[in-house]
């Protein structure tokens, strides 16, 4: 299969052009990756519009705690919408959706397929899982390193105006750290130093480096999007849905970190995180650490990624660099991909593992409701990660040594 050296005579594969792909494709491609963008029609219309003529302006404050910054004009090697053609002859491929679009990247991913290749998902949201199920089902033997990230190395949006989607990405700050792990964990080693050819780690690299979680599972625990986002958006609905109406000036300056979050809230995702970290113990897997006085400031623990554990602004502080990132309404990935993927995987599991998670619940609940969809009917199964039918060591030995005990 060649050795990981060979990697960094290959180019990267970028699938997905919203917030975190155009952030990693346009960041490799000014580290000097050969890159090239894919995404699928019909989103890629938009998506991709004067990237293919223009490139991609990369851009924004950056912050982080070493002060890595790199901006400019990115240039891609192949701007296309054909995953075989993005991919064919890449060392290295980087899925960067949200994860209620990785079926549809996996079913042509898979067909294309080559020994020796790198899949990193950013972030995994147990796209990893998936993935291997979804090969072992179309047949698929061939011999590639597969693993997922907790969370981005960024904190990305794309410039739209007037409801037109720019070929601009700003970057409003860098993670110096990121948890990742492959499925199975025995080819973690090799997973984790592929990074090293991967632009977009840069600042990870010459920050606080990236780290080895316990097994996949591991990597979904410790996403901090769930925990974050869904009490955020659900107990500040009301801010969110009066901002720019009866107080805040502009709708689009609002943010749940500068406008929405508050003690109270902060207790209810603490109290998240307790059942997650009950979850992970009763599995035998890991999960990211956080203190309870983390969870109390303006940015929770998200700061935690980019400035380090004791990062933390006060409830009486503004953040300004959070203003305008929303979300402006219900339906958004704040809630449309984090409950039904993030806490009914929680849900499933603590039913599996005899762990109560009436927090985790009570957000699904009100989340269906706000938004008018039943998320129980519409949520990750754990037979969409494969593992619904195994006991607790079958699991353990399938993440860690690959070893698959079939229904």
């Amino acid at each position: 299969m060649g050795t990981i050296e060979d990697l960094k005579n290959k180019p990267i594969a970028v699938l997905g052009a919203g917030a975190v792909g155009k952030a990693v494709a346009g960041d490799c491609a000014l580290a000097g990756n050969a890159v090239r963008l894919c995404d699928l029609a019909p989103f890629a219309a938009k998506t991709l519009f004067g990237v293919r003529e223009r490139g991609l302006t990369f851009y924004g404050e950056q912050l982080n705690l070493y002060g890595f910054e790199r901006s400019g004009q990115a240039r891609f090697d192949k701007v296309t919408t054909d995953v075989a053609e993005a991919v064919k002859g890449a060392g290295i491929v980087i899925l960067a959706t949200p994860a209620l679009g990785h079926k549809a990247f996996f079913e042509k991913l898979i067909p294309a397929l080559e020994d020796g290749m790198f899949i990193h998902i950013i972030p995994d949201n147990f796209g990893s899982l998936v993935l291997r199920r979804m090969m072992r089902e179309a047949g698929c033997a061939k011999r590639v390193v597969i693993g997922g990230w907790s969370s981005s190395p960024y904190g990305s949006r794309v410039d739209i105006k007037g409801g037109v989607i720019l070929p601009r990405i700003r970057a409003y700050y860098r993670a110096i750290t990121l948890r990742g792990a492959a499925l199975p964990t025995t080819d973690q080693e090799a997973f984790l130093a592929s990074t090293a050819f991967i632009g977009a780690f840069d600042a990870i690299r010459s920050g606080d480096g990236v780290v080895g979680g316990e097994t996949v599972m591991d990597t979904g625990f410790s996403n901090v999007n769930p925990v974050l986002h869904c009490p955020g958006v659900i107990l500040g609905v009301g801010v969110m849905e009066n901002w720019g109406v009866i107080y805040g000036e502009e709708k689009n300056d609002f943010s749940i970190y500068s406008h929405a979050y508050c003690p109270s809230i902060s207790r209810v995702q603490h109290g998240f995180y307790l059942e997650q970290r009950a979850l992970a113990e009763s599995m035998g897997v890991g999960i990211q650490h956080f203190d309870k006085k983390q969870f109390f400031s303006r940015e929770n623990i998200l700061g935690c990624e980019y400035m380090g554990p004791d990062y933390e602004i006060p409830f009486e502080e503004h953040d300004y660099i959070q203003y305008g990132t929303g979300p402006f309404t219900i339906q958004n990935r704040y809630i449309t991909e984090d409950i039904p993927v993030g806490c009914h995987v929680y849900h499933e599991l603590g039913k599996k593992f005899g762990v109560r998670t009436p927090i985790i619940d009570s957000l699904i609940n009100l989340a269906s409701t706000m938004a008018e969809t039943d998320f129980y009917a519409k949520g990750y199964t754990l037979g969409t990660l494969g593992i619904g039918h195994m006991t607790k060591e079958e699991m353990l030995q399938y993440l860690h040594q690959g070893v698959y005990k079939a229904r």
